[in-house]
């Protein structure tokens, strides 16, 4: 099989390698799709994202779905044929926080195309992997692996917003509009938010958000005083969900979050400093949201139920042999929100 590996910067590389047969508990999978995140643009840009970085050559990606061609014996999750998302997450199951629920805060995890332990993670942008039964989710017949392949994404959008509590009627504001951003405006409309209103700098990105279900869209780069009618009365949102990772949106959610609000943390920038007076007087909640937990599966059934339409983020799929092209339009912004891999399904061009 052959898989695309990441060496150093602009470095990717079409390798060919065996697969094993799957032993007891694992299912051999054929990969069908596979898209683009945004930690995979800074291995492929940067060889890393801040104090991680590459020290041995890795196979990037983590949001893939298959089709299942053979399995091990035990295997009971899954049948050969059948169509699955595949859930990156590999957490222990033994130490405190798996105990307790919650696997995104594992203290032994191996996450899939990730260099933030040594040896690294290998990824899953590869023709044909194994993978243990559990990361198995069977999705319903008819959903294309590039649907399915967002359940990873989706998660990620659905788990940031539970953090945020109900949010029946609630206002929300969603600062940061790619990928998790618009996501996010999809799972907050699940949850019964009465009003929507999100902020990004790309005009792009905004119209996206707005077919995915933002009630108000604004260009903050075109008007950068466009929140400033929130913060009359000391806020207008209940919520506020910052995906872009710049420390303006963060400052800008805290001004425009209401008192006794709730601002959950998305987007993974740098160091900021709070205006604590703010966060104090209008005594509200801060909450960090990190990779996902049991809403993979949530992410699976929502998509494969047909409760959620995600084709409006994908802006084409590539062959793996075209992976120069596909990291270059993934990174461009004004052109794209979510860039796939085809692992043998037809690829389509970007429009």
């Amino acid at each position: 099989m052959r898989s695309l590996v990441i060496h150093a910067p602009l470095d990717l590389r079409i390798e060919s390698s065996a697969v094993a047969d799957p032993g007891a508990g694992q299912v051999k999978v054929k990969l069908g799709a596979g898209g683009i995140c945004g930690s995979d643009l800074h291995y492929f840009r940067n060889g890393g994202f801040g104090t991680v970085r590459l020290k041995e050559p890795m196979i990037l990606g983590h949001e893939v779905a298959g089709t299942v061609v053979a399995i091990g014996p035990g295997v009971t999750r899954v049948q050969v044929g059948e169509r699955i998302a595949i859930n990156p997450n590999m957490a222990c199951g033994r130490c405190r926080y798996c105990v307790e629920g919650h696997p995104n805060q594992c203290l032994d995890v191996r996450y899939y195309g990730s260099a933030m332990r040594f040896p690294h993670v290998q990824g899953a942008f590869r023709e044909e992997m194994i993978i243990d039964e559990s990361q198995a989710y069977r999705v319903a017949p008819g959903t294309s692996a590039a649907e399915a392949a967002f359940a990873e994404p989706f998660s990620v959008a659905l788990h940031a917003v539970s953090q945020a509590g109900p949010l029946l009627a609630k206002r929300v504001l969603v600062t940061g509009c790619g990928p998790i951003g618009c996501l996010a405006i999809v799972a907050a409309r699940l949850a019964g938010a009465g009003e929507i209103v999100a902020t990004d700098i790309s005009a792009q990105a905004l119209a996206t958000a707005a077919r995915v279900g933002a009630d108000r869209v604004l260009d903050v780069s075109a008007d950068p005083q466009a929140l400033q009618a929130f913060t009359a009365d000391k806020g207008y949102f209940d919520v506020t969900i910052e995906c872009s990772g710049n420390p303006r949106g963060l400052l800008d959610g805290i001004a425009v979050t209401r008192p006794k609000g709730t601002l959950v943390m998305v987007g993974l920038g740098g160091e900021v400093a709070l205006p604590a007076m703010l966060v104090v007087t209008k005594e509200i909640t801060l909450r960090g949201a990190f990779r996902a937990a049991h809403e993979f599966g949530w992410a699976v059934d929502l998509i494969s139920n047909r409760r959620v339409n995600l084709s409006p983020l994908l802006t084409a799929s590539f062959p793996i042999e075209q992976a120069a092209q596909a990291f270059e339009l993934a990174g461009d912004r004004s052109r794209a929100m979510k860039v796939q891999f085809s692992f043998g399904d037809s690829a389509t061009s970007p429009a």
